[in-house]
């Protein structure tokens, strides 16, 4: 099952047949672009008007490069929206957290506004990102580079000795990084010892506010992520899980965006993330699934605290997780001026949700940033944000559709170019959905080659090891199809 194994399948450049595969991967990611009308090069009107703004940023009065400011982001990214300062306050803590603040770059109604409501997100896979706005502020001027000062939303969050939030506030501010930390080597230093107060206190807060989470009755699938590792010529798969600096690191961001959500609510205008509650017909049609895989879910458990109860490393869990992705369907955005929304909630969160700390990588989160620094510093909010409001939702819908069409389209070419030779070999894997329609029909887990394929057979065992050949692996249409050898 997934592990933090990586697995290389070695196709360097020192050979012509290697090389040929490296080749044949990158047309194939150039077809998929193609196919979705995405590119990551701009116009030449919206790269002048990039470089004109990042050579002349609107920086705010206020200065904050007194904090020590760290980002903790991927090994080489290089669009960092998110630095992060923790200190002490009494028995509990003070959050600073600066997110980068685009609207020193961008003006209403100016070439990179415009190409970035075209694009609405980054899109990412492989080492092909589309990227939201040219580089030259997403990668450089905008991004909170280590030892450069730059404009920042500056959010000051108060946290009690529970993890919660008491008190938040954001305004805008210079600010300084003054290290860029890997998930990696910020995991290595607390587990070695040698992490300093920030990353000690992003502990202690993360594991409490992991524990809200569980007491509020949020939802999170741990399920384990697979990825493309590109090391030079080298392309490979793996299943990994996250890191505990990850998830600690996450919580951080999502008490921002829950007390951004807090605003937004009492001021009655913003954009919300929202989920709708669960259909209790999925809900049941989950209890029959643990049933089949022989999972004991005592009637009285909430499927919150069962879905956190399930080990991934299992088969019968991993299969059980996969099942469980069915409830988290149907997010989505929704604005409001005036009124609140009738269903603000996120049901995964148990909570109102706005998403504000990655506006390099999301156009939604400009918007909100601006309502909420409008909102702290008692003044209206800007006209040209409440003109865009009603639109976004549809404009963020529409650009998460294609991220995650892309993605799995990379991901799919990825898996077909890398397994096209072993076609007709056997692999063991473990069946982790069905077709509830074709029960014939399902998914295998390869965990050792990083690879989800579509499988044929009969009387498909949810669940469980089977043994699988590969039957085909064709990168022109991005296929990875297996039969059942065995149970």
């Amino acid at each position: 099952m997934p592990s933090n194994r990586v697995v290389h399948i070695k196709v360097a450049d020192e050979t012509a047949e290697d090389g040929a595969v490296v080749a044949t991967l990158r047309e194939g990611i150039e077809r998929i672009r193609a196919e979705l009308d995405v590119s990551p090069e701009f116009p030449p009107e919206v790269e002048a008007a990039a470089a004109a703004a990042a050579a002349a940023p609107r920086l705010p009065d206020l200065d904050r490069t007194d904090i020590p400011f760290v980002t903790i982001d991927p090994e080489g990214a290089m669009d960092l929206d998110q630095a992060l300062h923790i200190e002490r306050d009494g028995d509990g803590y003070v959050v600073h957290y600066a997110i980068a603040d685009v609207a020193a770059f961008v003006s209403p109604g100016d070439p990179i506004d415009l190409e970035s409501h075209r694009r609405g997100e980054t899109l990412y896979g492989a080492d092909s990102k589309v990227p939201l706005h040219p580089k030259v502020i997403s990668e450089d001027a905008g991004s909170l580079v280590a030892g450069e000062v730059r404009p920042a939303l500056l959010w000051t969050i108060r946290v009690d000795d529970t993890g919660e939030g008491t008190d938040v506030r954001v305004e805008r501010a210079r600010v300084r990084s003054t290290a860029k930390l890997s998930y990696e080597a910020a995991q290595a230093a607390v587990d070695d010892g040698t992490a300093g107060e920030v990353l000690g206190l992003l502990q202690e807060i993360g594991e409490l506010r992991l524990a809200r989470d569980a007491a509020r009755g949020g939802v999170s699938l741990p399920l384990p992520e697979q990825e493309i590792d590109i090391q030079g010529g080298h392309w490979s798969l793996e299943f990994r899980s996250l890191l505990p600096v990850e998830l600690w690191n996450s919580q951080i961001s999502l008490l921002t965006g829950f007390g951004a959500a807090t605003l937004m609510v009492y001021g009655r205008v913003g954009l919300l993330r929202t989920l709708p509650a669960p259909d209790p017909r999925d809900v049941q049609r989950l209890h029959r699934t643990a049933r089949a895989l022989g999972i004991e879910w005592p009637a009285e458990i909430l499927y919150p605290d069962f879905i956190r109860s399930l080990d991934p490393t299992r088969p019968t869990h991993a299969a059980m997780v996969v099942a469980s992705a069915r409830l988290l369907r149907g997010s989505g955005y929704v604005a409001f001026d005036g009124e609140v929304p009738a269903e603000p909630l996120h049901s995964a969160l148990a909570s109102e949700y706005a998403h504000v700390t990655a506006p390099l990588r999301r156009l939604a989160d400009r918007y909100t940033g601006e309502v909420c620094v409008a909102l702290c510093a008692g003044e209206p909010v800007p006209d040209w944000v409440l003109a865009a409001l009603p639109g976004l939702p549809k404009t963020m819908q529409q650009s998460s559709q294609r991220a995650k069409g892309y993605e799995r389209a990379v991901l799919d070419l990825v898996e077909a170019g890398l397994l096209a030779a072993r076609v007709g070999e056997e692999f063991d894997g473990v069946v982790v959905s069905v077709d509830e329609k074709r029960p014939d029909h399902g998914v295998v887990m390869l965990a050792e080659l990083g690879v989800e394929a579509r499988v044929v057979g009969e009387d498909l065992p949810l669940g469980t090891d089977v043994r699988v050949r590969l039957e085909k692996a064709d990168v022109d249409t991005r296929k990875v199809e297996l039969s059942l050898v065995r149970p």
